[in-house]
């Protein structure tokens, strides 16, 4: 998966997140422990896959830095 989808879904499930409790305090939806954890489990799935994407693209743009004749 190309870094830019990775870096693009991880800040979807990390906006889910943060949305999903906004609304839980606001009491749209009422707390159960299956949204709690599944809020948590996209922020934090989020994050890893936003670190992942980035550390992809730095290595992509050293990588073609350093080597002139690199086709990737």
């Amino acid at each position: 998966m190309p870094f830019n989808r990775l870096i693009g879904v991880g800040f979807i499930l990390v906006l889910i997140g943060a949305v999903v409790p906004f609304v839980i305090v606001i009491q749209l939806v009422e707390s159960t422990f299956f949204l709690n954890f599944v809020a948590f489990a996209a922020s934090v799935i989020g994050i890893f896959l936003g670190v992942i994407g980035t550390a992809m693209h730095v290595g992509d743009s050293r990588r073609r830095r350093e080597n002139d004749w690199y086709e990737g």
